[in-house]
């Protein structure tokens, strides 16, 4: 499984990225919208884990743009503020999951692993 981090919180997601890595998740990341595309433009992701408050490009943004350059990939969506109306706006935009930070690692992994298509808050 190849894993594309995405959160403008460096400290999340390289935790995050050594965590999947003992777990022999590959993972990358990114602390931009932008350089996340970048990323995916170059090589095929399964899941992409974005926040959904960033500067520059928000998590919805980047959900249409990673749609469009890479159909086939998975995208969670992790966020500090839960509503009912971004979740139904991030699934209907092509989420897979919507997740509240803090984040377990475990239950991420697992979710992923378990394909996703469920929410949790």
């Amino acid at each position: 499984m190849k894993v594309l981090l995405i959160d403008d919180e460096k400290e999340l997601v390289t935790t995050l990225s050594e965590r999947m890595e003992i777990r022999d998740i590959d993972s990358d990341w990114a602390t931009s919208g932008e350089q996340g595309l970048k990323m995916i433009q170059q090589q095929p992701y399964d899941w992409v884990v974005l926040d959904l408050k960033m500067p520059g490009l928000s998590g919805y943004e980047a959900i249409q743009a990673i749609k469009a350059a890479r159909p086939e990939a998975r995208i969670i969506l992790l966020t500090g503020h839960s509503s009912p109306e971004d979740l139904d706006r991030a699934l209907d935009m092509g989420a897979d999951l919507y997740l509240v930070k803090p984040v377990d690692i475990d239950d991420l992994v697992a979710q992923m692993q378990g394909g996703g298509k469920t929410e949790q808050s």
